[in-house]
């Protein structure tokens, strides 16, 4: 009798257990239908998303840093420094083909321009 009890207690263990490392994870409170509050583990994310917004923050960083750099160095040297980096190895001319100027990078060295005059 004292080995059911035991087992008893140990499956109810591990299951608070298990809710108990849940809840740590966070929790939302709800309120049933009969007006019991009950704390329920909040859902957790998937790890494997796409993460588009960070995505987007690099492009829009490397557009602002091109802008800025096309509007400080001027158009011609801009295209002579360019020449000399598609003249180069193959990473050198895989930056160039990225900092090409494109009419985004225009835009925002023109922008740059009107508020920061050389």
């Amino acid at each position: 009798m004292a080995d059911a009890n035991l087992q008893s207690f140990d499956k109810r263990l591990r299951r608070v257990t298990r809710r108990h490392n849940k809840l740590s994870r966070g929790y939302v409170h709800s309120v049933n239908h009969d007006g019991l509050i009950v704390a329920t583990p909040r859902r957790q994310r998937r790890e494997s998303r796409f993460p588009v917004r960070g995505l987007f923050l690099l492009v829009m960083g490397v557009l602002l840093f091109k802008g800025f750099l096309y509007a400080q160095l001027g158009g011609a040297t801009y295209n002579n420094r360019l020449a000399k980096l598609q003249a180069g190895t193959g990473v050198e001319q895989v930056g160039a083909f990225m900092m090409t100027a494109d009419p985004a990078t225009l835009w925002v060295a023109e922008q740059v321009n009107k508020v920061l005059p050389k």
